[in-house]
């Protein structure tokens, strides 16, 4: 490590935006007969009352992934782009408030920073999401190579970013990679991504997406999971939203029931960053795969009980007291 480099246990890469959360009181839910495929319905051409807006700055998927590794007792950067405006200043500030090094969140005078808005109804949110298109680098030289980096949503503009950071792994085999693909990420292909999912050693999803980076309308789980790992990844978890998730290491098949909800899920936006985020940082910190299935889910049931992604993410001290109060059925079992 050079003098002037910095050396952490944990570093997120990807793009940082602020949510308008929408709370909407007029629609209708359109779903095929496995209630798999829905549609979020309002009236066309006409006034649509809400209920209340709510405003979330500095989340997503990797800036998400940084606080909740903060909380769990890890150090914890973030490498990402805003543009020169309020809504950038108040995601950089609110990492700062949440622990997290924001040295290498680039500032861009001629962009603005992400703002995505949520349509919240009922317990679920439909996202409009939008990436301004960063002119992306590569990963800092003030940054020593660090225990992980957790890689998650960039836009359509970051393929050079990708090689960047492939080339930087093959020079850092003892950094360890995860790999949660956002939208665009899983439009660019696995093709060329390859190199990205050849040095994953955990990559996360959910089935849905599983199915998308595959291209594949597959159903089964395991199948799904054994074909994601030919493309690299030494770990596959993927997530099933409320009934659980399920992993493999190219040795053994696990499922995970999800931890019991105290009420109602609230608002679940940013409960498979949580999982994902969760399963990693427990790796990092020397757990065992079916030791950090049981953390995962827990921050998940916390993270829905509020609006945001953030809000909800739980210190180590709190997760393990869940844990020491979960029910006897709640544990990892191998298929």
């Amino acid at each position: 490590m050079k003098n002037n480099q910095k050396k952490f246990d944990f570093v997120a890469i990807g793009d940082i935006t602020t949510d308008a959360f929408i709370r909407i009181k007029e629609a209708n839910i359109s779903c095929d007969v496995n209630r798999e495929k829905c549609m979020i319905c309002m009236r066309f051409a006409d006034k649509i009352p809400y209920d209340f807006v709510k405003i979330v700055p500095a989340v997503g998927n990797s800036a998400n992934a940084a606080v909740s590794a903060v909380r769990l007792g890890l150090s914890s950067a973030l490498i990402s782009d805003v543009g020169d405006d309020y809504q950038g200043a108040e995601c950089i500030e609110g990492l700062k408030k949440s622990g997290v090094i924001t040295d290498f969140v680039r500032v861009h005078s001629d962009k603005k920073t992400n703002y995505h808005f949520v349509l919240w109804f009922e317990d679920e949110r439909t996202i409009l999401i939008k990436h301004e298109n960063f002119n992306y680098d590569g990963i800092p030289e003030a940054i020593d190579a660090p225990k992980w980096i957790y890689l998650s949503s960039l836009g359509e503009q970051s393929t050079l970013f990708h090689s960047r950071i492939a080339k930087f792994l093959h020079d850092h085999l003892e950094v360890n990679l995860a790999f949660q693909p956002g939208t665009f990420q899983m439009r660019l292909g696995k093709e060329k991504l390859a190199d990205i999912y050849t040095y994953a050693k955990v990559f996360v999803c959910n089935v849905a997406e599983a199915q998308k980076v595959l291209m594949t309308q597959e159903s089964d789980v395991k199948k799904l999971m054994k074909s994601l790992s030919e493309l690299g990844p030494k770990i596959v978890l993927v997530t099933d939203g409320p009934k659980g998730a399920y992993a493999y290491d190219r040795t053994d098949y696990w499922f995970m029931p999800p931890y019991p909800d105290p009420k109602p899920p609230y608002e679940r936006t940013g409960a498979g960053d949580a999982f994902s985020s969760t399963f990693v940082s427990a790796l990092a910190l020397g757990k065992s795969v079916p030791e950090a299935l049981m953390w995962a889910p827990i921050n998940s049931m916390s993270v829905v009980q509020y609006v945001g992604a953030q809000e909800g993410l739980l210190t180590r001290e709190k997760l393990e007291e869940y844990l020491a109060n979960a029910p006897a059925e709640y544990k990892p079992e191998k298929i």
